[in-house]
């Protein structure tokens, strides 16, 4: 569910002119009105701040349309892809809250767990919530993007040849990368685990 259609009807925009302000077409406006298509979370964002309403208003997920100083929101992924911006993957599967105190500390973004190489303290379908950064220390739990492929979410070892990236499960081999490894693969943190959200 999304407000867009009232909120211009409240406000008496025309679609032409709220599409132009969010630099998108008329017609992909007009589909996330109908839900014939889903925007990115940055062009929600857009929309919401146009308007001076909260994201979780415009997504309908509550009725109120200030923003509520105790928490915020943020998308949980279901797969993270190299070269695309986490605010333009249109991916997400759910949404989880976190605290405003965390909130004022960067930005942030939900990644749902694949696979059993991190239990038996993550298993397959929690959640853990990231920071976005692109640095990390040895003994970290990061989110990193290895030759294209999907996210994967492991302790870090930094070492004078190269890096370490370590599962918690003992049936899983520790993956190492050569420095030259991680510049021509490339091997790249994109943020660092600070909660995790155990599913049942």
């Amino acid at each position: 569910m999304n407000r867009i259609k009232e909120l211009r009807a409240a406000n008496n925009v025309k679609q032409a002119d709220l599409a132009a302000a969010i630099c998108v077409s008329q017609a992909a406006l007009s589909g996330y009105e109908t839900g014939k298509f889903q925007a990115d979370i940055d062009t929600y964002k857009k929309i919401a701040a146009y308007f001076d309403v909260s994201l979780d208003y415009l997504l309908g997920m509550t009725p109120n349309k200030g923003f509520d100083a105790g928490h915020f929101n943020v998308p949980v992924l279901g797969d993270v892809a190299a070269g695309i911006p986490i605010e333009a993957i249109t991916d997400i599967v759910d949404y989880e809250e976190i605290d405003a105190a965390l909130a004022r500390t960067g930005d942030f973004f939900g990644l749902r767990i694949k696979g059993d190489s991190m239990e038996p303290r993550m298993k397959e379908g929690d959640v853990v919530i990231v920071r976005q950064q692109d640095t990390a220390e040895t003994g970290d739990t990061v989110v990193v993007l290895v030759n294209g492929n999907s996210a994967t979410v492991k302790k870090i070892k930094y070492g004078p040849d190269g890096i370490t990236l370590l599962p918690t499960n003992p049936t899983h081999d520790p993956l190492f990368y050569s420095a030259a490894e991680v510049e021509q693969l490339p091997v790249r943190v994109i943020g660092r685990v600070v909660e995790l959200r155990a599913k049942y």
